[in-house]
């Protein structure tokens, strides 16, 4: 297991070692001890299995005083996935990371606590498993509208397929008063 280093350190790219041979493949998608040794000690409380139509863009969502860190994967397709740093005070605050995660390439992206999270699936079809390190409350929700010229992530597909909840949602300038701030930062 590999973790590589993105554009804004505290989110990884994980590529796990594939044992492939005639009858197939096998691979470890979360080693406890691995990931501590890169310094990733969170505990994951819930897991979420997520299906896309080709074009359809989950996000951005995050969590106000729950922020959830999620270790996320494809198990089908391929998506093109997304972490805003939304914590008030980062030196990266409104920056993102976008990566290809695929079926075909076993990459994972862990996205710490305090980032908003989105994805777009590429393929017709697409399958996404993640783990979280905090349950999801709905009270506790807030979304990024996903076209934020501020933020301005070059999404692959034009015309996605969203939900009501998706279109509705504020630019970031109009929610940063309320999201969390970055450790040792002043509220």
């Amino acid at each position: 297991m590999k973790f590589r280093a993105t554009t804004i350190p505290e989110v990884l790219l994980v590529e796990p070692e594939v044992h492939r041979d005639d009858r197939g493949f096998f691979l470890e998608t979360y080693h406890a001890g691995r990931f501590e040794s890169v310094g990733i000690s969170d505990t994951f409380v819930q897991d979420n299995h997520s299906r896309s139509r080709r074009g359809t863009l989950r996000g951005l969502h995050g969590q106000l005083e729950h922020p959830q860190g999620k270790l996320v994967r494809v198990v089908r397709g391929e998506i093109y996935d997304v972490a805003v740093d939304i914590r008030r005070g980062s030196p990266t605050f409104g920056r993102f990371v976008a990566m290809r995660l695929s079926s075909e390439n076993f990459f994972e992206l862990y996205i710490p606590p305090g980032f908003a999270h989105g994805f777009q699936a590429l393929s017709e079809e697409a399958e996404i498993v993640y783990k979280c390190t905090d349950l999801y409350r709905p009270d506790d929700e807030i979304g990024i509208c996903w076209s934020d010229p501020q933020i301005g992530i070059p999404w692959p597909l034009e015309h996605p397929m969203l939900s009501e909840k998706d279109r509705r949602a504020p630019w970031l300038a109009e929610i940063e008063q309320r999201l969390p701030t970055y450790p040792g930062t002043r509220a």
